[in-house]
């Protein structure tokens, strides 16, 4: 384990230097998603609390939970001394200097969460007396991610605040690797208070503290002892959570306004991909109905005028029927999610090894619902490669995995930030990232072999060309006028082959892995 002394020497230096990036960053683009939350305090600053949930003068309503609306009512009373009029409701698209200004300082300060958080994973890995800076293991979790390619643009040039929330997310492991699960737990508690599809790792979170916790002992083969069973552990733990999401949603059950908050919080309507889809199975999947309709009509097999229109390619966010293939309903990508998690959730029951076991099923719950989810969006990779990095430096087979997802996933990132201004700052900051990320980790394990095999490093330095053809190619061809959807297809597909590799060699890691035996040192 990292002493604290240790990471007090260097920590502050990743974390300044960090924040000194992010403040050159500020009169960058910037999505929608930054209307979106000054929309959101001006509503939760301006409105009672009964009319959070039912305003609708713009189209981006408020739908995270409570916690969320609460933490913009919390920022919009700093906001008023930069600019009132960003809270009025009346004001859309409001985007003053000043409103500016106070936007992305409110993320970069509240990033200060993600440092403590990243701070305190440092300490839960061992670096074995490691003298050389570089080469320490601690060091260079850090690094990956305090400096995270992801977060940086997500956050700070498109604008969002997962900084703040993965920051609450990995205190919450770091504090169960500490042994300290009922502080995890109220973490993890308010987390998914804050932002809702974080119920996508809930139940590694369940299984693992009813196996690893709520069992007071544990026998050397694995098996369970009824016995053992402790009725207050599981009381102690229900009692958090209850009284957690009771704060968070009594009062609106109180004014009878539950089912409202819950239909703002599933908007199943949105249909099954985003505008930009994220590259998970259901890109492979819509690319196959396209290819399929397409020979179908060359073949003179369908009928061109009684096929369903291709609205899924053309960047809206909406239902769709699929053209040759069954349509994907909500309740079939809840089975496929449910489904594709289940092995991980049964292995973490039968083989309680630590938290470290608990770490890897989280990753393989959000690879899970990242891959077979409803309308996910592109930016949810970041909820699997985050605590991937926990395990990347402790083992050359999940440092292999790390490299191959964080590469792909982040690359999927680049059509967040489409305007020719941020092209040189993404291609910069992905390739510097991505440097760090294969020499150090080459470095860690450097008496194991390479890291990568033949075929995935061709497959990554696929995404070279990949880039080249969507950035540079492209807008010189006549497609562009006439199959405008073309380079996100293709970036899609292409970053979904790798997610999709990822996550197989991610579960049969898993099934393979023979990590320590589980013991609890706080019984």
């Amino acid at each position: 384990m990292a002493a604290p002394t240790e990471l007090s020497g260097w920590f502050p230096a990743i974390a300044i230097g960090v924040t000194f990036l992010k403040c050159l960053l500020m009169n960058t683009y910037h999505s929608t998603d930054f209307e979106v939350h000054r929309n959101w305090l001006a509503i939760t600053h301006s409105l009672p609390v009964s009319q959070w949930y039912f305003e609708d003068t713009s189209e981006w309503t408020v739908d995270y939970p409570p916690f969320f609306a609460w933490f913009e009512y919390c920022l919009s009373h700093v906001a008023k001394y930069f600019d009132k009029d960003m809270l009025v409701v009346q004001n859309l698209n409001y985007a003053s200097p000043a409103t500016i200004l106070f936007q992305r300082l409110s993320v970069i300060f509240v990033d200060v969460v993600f440092f403590y958080a990243a701070q305190e994973c440092c300490k839960t890995v061992a670096d074995n007396k490691v003298k050389e800076i570089l080469t320490k293991p601690s060091f260079v979790l850090g690094v990956l991610l305090v400096w995270n390619f992801g977060l940086l643009i997500v956050d700070h040039i498109h604008f969002q605040y997962n900084g703040f929330l993965f920051g609450i997310l990995l205190l919450s492991i770091a504090r169960h690797c500490q042994n300290r699960h009922l502080e995890g737990a109220l973490l993890f508690a308010v987390l998914l208070n804050l932002k809702h599809i974080f119920l996508y790792i809930a139940p590694a979170y369940g299984i693992f503290l009813l196996r690893s916790f709520c069992f007071k002992s544990n026998n050397s083969d694995g098996s369970i002892q009824w016995r053992s069973f402790s009725v207050a552990r599981l009381a102690a733990l229900g009692t958090i959570v209850l009284s957690v999401f009771a704060l968070s949603f009594g009062p609106f059950i109180a004014m009878g306004q539950l089912p409202q908050v819950l239909s703002r919080l599933f908007p199943f309507k949105r249909g099954l991909c985003h505008a930009y889809w994220a590259p998970n199975i259901w890109a492979l999947y819509n690319v196959a109905d396209k290819a399929l309709s397409i020979l179908g009509v060359k073949l003179k097999v369908l009928d061109v005028d009684k096929l369903p229109k291709a609205s899924m390619t053309g960047g809206l966010v909406q239902e769709f029927q699929h053209s040759v293939l069954p349509s994907v309903s909500p309740l079939a990508t809840l089975v496929c999610t449910l489904v594709s998690i289940m092995p991980a959730l049964l292995h973490l029951w039968l083989r309680p090894r630590g938290a470290k076991a608990f770490v890897r099923c989280v990753a393989i719950c959000a690879l899970g619902s990242f891959m077979f989810g409803w309308h996910v969006h592109e930016k949810a990779i970041l909820m699997a490669i985050l605590p991937l990095s926990l395990l990347a430096v402790e083992s050359k087979e999940d440092a292999r995995i790390f490299l191959v997802l964080s590469t792909t996933g982040h690359y999927s990132l680049f059509p967040l930030l489409f305007t020719l201004q941020e092209l040189p700052i993404k291609v910069l900051l992905m390739v510097l990232f991505t440097l760090f990320a294969f020499t150090s980790l080459k470095t860690l394990f450097s008496k194991e072999g390479c890291l990568l095999s033949s075929a995935e490093a061709l497959y990554l330095a696929g995404l070279l060309p990949v880039e080249v053809l969507c950035e540079w190619v492209y807008p010189l061809t006549a497609w562009q006028s006439t199959m405008p959807f073309l380079p996100l297809l293709f970036t899609s597909g292409y970053c979904a082959l790798g997610v999709t590799y990822s996550f197989i060699t991610l579960y049969l890691s898993l099934l393979t892995h023979q990590g320590p035996k589980h013991k609890d040192k706080s019984q």
